[in-house]
């Protein structure tokens, strides 16, 4: 008996773990019918791998497929990694994260002298970001040097005062490399590869370069009026330390595995590094909680590429989407494979069923409802159909699963429409990649 009672859950849980890897496969299959999503997956539990596969193509022109071994940009997930070579620097006593940069940057402006480098590590320091500048997008194109970059926003004033608000900012973690060159005594690209990727067997990760060949490098694509384009040029000296490593998704899983098994940093240092300071922020990740796990992850975004990945301690869970496509799809991916993993259900837009709303009822949604300080969204109605437009984004059209919630197609969102006591519409939450944001009517 006592046999039966042990074996009957294992037979019933490897069915399941069956179905939820068929399941996951489904569900990233459709975000490529859809044309939202070429690039690999990886899910892994521990030392288990439930889905490795690649989907769509690494290069259209000559249809090579996406596979485990093709190499992406990460775009900001590279800060992770900026992230732990300064908790490194820090452990072999050339700084302390609470330092002033100002000690090892002797002319650093004078609106600098308060800023440490936790403040650089956390988006604290309230140095402007250099990627939003208006002639950012002149200059994109054209090589660069690290000092050349620090030049850029060194001298612009600052948006806050150091530690009192999070702005997220690529000038920050571009200034960390630079830092990180000055004390380490060599270029980043070196330090990383010596310190972090020889060190963990990450032999399809570097620093990625617009002149190198680099075997089994995905091209980038981005969503044009006729579908797929090749995306912009970008010089890769111009992202550096915050946006321009490469990888893949099995060395991705390695990084996480040592990160979390304390084999790159001490118990202290890691932390420090997974202590969120301000908006779920720590040092190159976002700390988060869904469903009572907690959530590390960060994603990334450059010319042609978006990714995706998140660790759940709980279960040693680690999810990596890599796309070479320009899109929202790497972060849903992900957050629905996590789902899945976790025996939860999951719809897709196209498993959604329309349903008809009389005009009369549509026509008590109308309205401005604010998501954000200056992010609002609007609703309209345009004959007998509901239309929804986020401040500077273009207008899509709703549908109704119930007289008040709604699905959009081209996207995977979701919002429902709540009431006060007198019947009246207050306010909407947006259901985003798992997370629920209230949006008040004006």
């Amino acid at each position: 008996m006592m046999m039966r009672r042990f074996v009957l859950p294992v037979l019933v849980c490897a069915c399941a773990a069956a179905q939820d890897v068929v399941r996951m496969d489904h569900v990233v299959q459709s975000y490529v019918t859809s044309g939202q999503f070429m690039g690999s997956v990886l899910v892994a539990r521990g030392n288990e791998i439930l889905l490795n596969k690649g989907y769509g193509f690494a290069n259209l022109e000559w249809n090579i497929p996406d596979s485990p071994q093709t190499k992406f940009r990460l775009g900001s997930m590279t800060k992770q990694f900026t992230a732990a070579c300064i908790l490194l620097l820090e452990e072999r006593g050339k700084l302390k994260t609470d330092d002033p940069i100002a000690k090892y940057m002797p002319d650093a402006p004078a609106a600098w002298q308060k800023i440490t480098f936790f403040h650089l590590l956390t988006h604290t320091s309230g140095i402007p970001s250099f990627t939003g500048f208006p002639d950012y997008a002149s200059l994109e194109p054209f090589a660069t040097t690290p000092e050349k970059l620090v030049a850029r926003f060194r001298d612009k004033p600052l948006e806050f005062q150091p530690g009192e608000k999070f702005s997220y900012s690529n000038s920050g973690y571009v200034l960390l490399g630079y830092l990180i060159e000055k004390i380490g005594g060599e270029p980043y690209a070196k330090f990383i590869q010596e310190n972090i990727f020889t060190p963990l067997g990450m032999k399809d990760s570097g620093y990625d370069s617009n002149s190198a060949i680099i075997p089994h490098r995905a091209s980038g694509y981005t969503n044009g009026g006729n579908g797929p384009e090749n995306a912009g040029f970008i010089h890769m000296s111009i992202p550096f330390s915050a946006g321009a490593l490469y990888s893949t998704t099995e060395d991705l899983l390695r990084w996480e595995q040592a990160l979390f098994a304390g084999k790159v940093l001490s118990e202290a240092s890691l932390q420090k590094m997974t202590t969120p300071f301000k908006e779920n922020y720590a040092f190159g990740l976002v700390v988060t909680e869904d469903k009572g796990r907690k959530v590390i992850q960060h994603g990334g975004g450059i010319e042609g590429f978006n990714t995706s990945m998140r660790y759940e301690p709980s279960e040693k869970l680690t999810v990596v989407v890599l796309g070479n496509l320009n899109g929202p799809a790497p972060d849903e991916i992900s957050q629905k494979l996590a789902a899945l993993a976790h025996g939860e259900q999951v719809q897709l837009p196209s498993e959604r069923r329309e349903i008809a709303v009389s005009e009369a009822i549509l026509k008590q949604y109308v309205g401005v409802y604010e998501l954000a300080p200056g992010v609002d969204i609007t609703f309209s109605l345009e004959g007998n159909q509901l239309m929804a437009q986020v401040t500077g984004q273009p207008k899509f059209p709703l549908f109704a699963e119930t007289e008040t919630k709604f699905f959009l197609k081209v996207v995977d969102r979701q919002i429902e429409f709540f009431r006060d006591a007198s019947g009246k519409v207050t306010y909407i939450i947006l259901h985003q990649a798992g997370i629920d944001h209230k949006a008040v009517r004006k």
